[in-house]
């Protein structure tokens, strides 16, 4: 039982009764208390000496003593109370959770409606042998389709993501295909800094740094140091250094954020079709897909990582909800930015094909496509090259600068991306696959079952119209839960929707003899 004294028998090893009453594990009160603490050094502190200012005496001192014992105190209360009033079980039928002291929650899931258990735990967990587990039916209820249990000994987590993924006796090609399917490569930690986090880290970087400066007080000390650094620095070498400083924090920052999360990283084949991922080096991961629950598989390549080559898998797969509440953002990713053949590669295992249906050849679409993305990149630009240059005609000279220099280095960036996102448009039909690919800075090649698709939707714009294109969206309950294929040809748009899943679109479509002396001539599709 979670929470036994040491000595007492692994939960792993002895059988539990169905009908057990279960609590967490009783150093869930260590660790609030420890979280209790963290929070005091890192909220507390700097809030204690900013008021320890503005007091003398013992009054100083009682200010410090209670931003800081109090995090503690009700930290560990905290923990004490949800050990105390929280138990689970998991029965033949529900798995149930009893929470709360002055509001009492009674929760249960459905045995046969559970999708996935992921376990995780931070560096004090781990430390402690502990997990936090997280049970989901999938659905995009928000916390009324997940249970936690935060946390339970390592081997409890285990036992349930065992009883609660267990199905019916796998059949006799169950275990083909089981075992390690991809595992960690140290190289490819070479396509972090290529990925759209290390700008990002390094903002932060900066408002951490401002953040932390006037929490102490001293946010102006720091603005004039660094004005001092740069005093009679031409403004060019000034844009330069400032980057360069932002380029190497976000480049240390992206290494560092992979290998805190891919550290350790493997994607696994268990016996009863379950696809599990492994991964993380301070705070460990553990997340499963259920196969039979799987639709395709995404290969996305923002821009960075495409022009290395590089690409990263992700699962097309119902019970995987992106609720507002969920923090495992990337819950279905099943292989970081690796190169572009491994990832195909990874697909036809995971997918269980020879050959992965990303890499089937795809139909163009027609000219007026690229005319419409060349257009709507201009206007991107030229609109606020427009709005500046009015500007600095009413105000000030400058503006007039800003404006030509957006002009003269946005206009050919935007051409250039509008033909690439044109070149990488394309759909097909590969075995029980349709294919779409799309986009430019973050390219996406879909492989979605035709199966899985249980409805279509078609747009077109008035500009679509005139152009005689449409978009065509195949609706499914896994992933994103839309897939688009964005403008074709009207005809053969309408003949792909057709082909790949049949029956599903022909009762909405007007079919026209073409003029033929026989009348059982071809007929085409409007």
């Amino acid at each position: 039982m979670s929470g036994a004294r040491p000595g007492a028998p692994d939960p792993a090893d002895a059988p539990v009764p169905a009908d057990a009453w279960l609590r967490l594990d009783r150093r869930r009160v260590l660790v609030f208390t420890a979280l209790g603490a963290g929070l005091a050094v890192g909220a507390g502190l700097p809030t204690a000496l900013a008021m320890l200012g503005r007091a003398s005496g013992g009054w100083a001192v009682a200010v410090v003593l209670g931003w800081l014992v109090l995090p503690l105190g009700g930290g560990a209360l905290a923990g004490y109370v949800g050990w105390r009033r929280t138990r689970y079980r998991i029965g033949p039928e529900r798995a149930e959770l009893h929470s709360g002291l002055l509001l009492v929650k009674r929760r249960s899931l459905a045995r046969e409606r559970i999708r996935s258990v992921d376990l995780t735990a931070n560096p004090l967990l781990r430390v402690l042998g502990l997990v936090k587990v997280r049970i989901g039916t999938g659905e995009h209820s928000g916390g009324e389709s997940t249970l936690e249990l935060d946390p339970v000994t390592r081997a409890e987590g285990e036992r349930l993501r065992r009883v609660l993924l267990a199905r019916t006796a796998p059949g006799p090609d169950a275990a083909d295909g089981t075992g390690e399917l991809a595992a960690l490569d140290p190289a490819w930690i070479r396509y972090a800094p290529v990925s759209f986090v290390a700008p990002a880290l390094a903002g932060a970087a900066l408002g951490g740094l401002m953040q932390l400066s006037d929490w102490f007080g001293v946010q102006d000390e720091v603005l004039d140091w660094a004005g001092d650094r740069f005093h009679d620095t031409p403004l060019g070498w000034m844009i330069l250094t400032v980057v360069a400083l932002a380029l190497v924090v976000g480049v240390a920052g992206a290494l560092g954020l992979w290998v805190e999360m891919w550290w350790n990283y493997r994607l696994e084949r268990e016996p009863g079709g379950t696809l599990r991922v492994r991964r993380g080096l301070f705070t460990s991961r553990s997340l499963s897909i259920e196969e039979r629950r799987l639709r395709g598989v995404e290969l996305v390549e923002p821009l960075g990582v495409r022009l290395c080559g590089a690409a990263r898998l992700d699962a097309i797969a119902t019970g995987l909800a992106r609720g507002e509440d969920d923090e495992h953002a990337d819950h279905d990713t099943l292989l970081p930015p690796v190169p572009r053949a491994l990832a195909a590669e990874v697909a036809a295992r995971v997918l269980r094909e020879p050959a992965a249906p990303t890499g089937a050849a795809l139909a163009a679409h027609p000219r007026a496509a690229r005319t419409r993305r060349v257009r709507w990149a201009l206007l991107a630009v030229l609109v606020p090259v427009a709005l500046l240059a009015l500007l600095g005609a009413l105000l000030t000279p400058v503006l007039l600068y800003g404006a030509a220099g957006i002009a003269v280095l946005g206009v050919p960036l935007a051409v250039a991306l509008a033909l690439d996102a044109y070149r990488s448009l394309g759909h097909g039909v590969d075995g029980a696959y349709l294919v779409a690919r799309s986009g430019t800075v973050r390219r996406s090649t879909v492989a979605l079952q035709r199966g899985g698709v249980i409805g279509w939707t078609v747009k077109q714009s008035v500009f679509q119209r005139r152009a005689g294109l449409l978009t065509l969206t195949a609706t499914t309950a896994a992933g994103a839960g839309a897939y688009a294929v964005r403008d074709a040809a009207e005809a053969e748009g309408l003949a792909f929707a057709a082909e790949a899943v049949p029956g599903l679109l022909e009762p909405f479509l007007i079919r026209e003899r073409e003029p033929a002396p026989e009348p059982g001539g071809p007929a085409g599709a409007r």
